[in-house]
């Protein structure tokens, strides 16, 4: 079964392929993915590798997690599921009420 793996402090300038290599040593990489803004494309300094098996996940925690890379200490950890989004009926802010509802005396 893949697991996934969290990767942070990543310069800005890592790619997909940088992770690919780097996590090659450790196992088979299913695929590997640094996290963009939208708008601007730059890297957000970190990104998710999914390793083959849970065994390949952990060689890699094991020997990158604290390891330099380019300068910067490696974050690596299992990747944790995204929290679910909840919507509370609004964009937040001022306006959640109706007009009447300020002025009520």
């Amino acid at each position: 079964m893949n697991k996934k793996l969290y990767v942070g402090n990543l310069l800005y300038e890592v790619t997909e392929d940088d992770l690919k290599a780097l996590f090659g040593a450790a196992g088979t990489v299913v695929s590997a993915a640094v996290i963009r803004y939208q708008d601007t494309g730059r890297s957000k300094g970190f990104g998710f590798v999914e390793m083959e098996t849970e065994e390949m996940a952990q060689k890699a925690i094991d020997t990158l997690n604290g390891q330099d890379h380019k300068g910067r200490k490696l974050v690596v950890s299992e990747a944790r599921p995204p929290k679910p989004k909840t919507n509370y009926g609004g964009g937040g802010g001022y306006g959640a009420g109706s007009r009447d509802d300020f002025n009520r005396e």
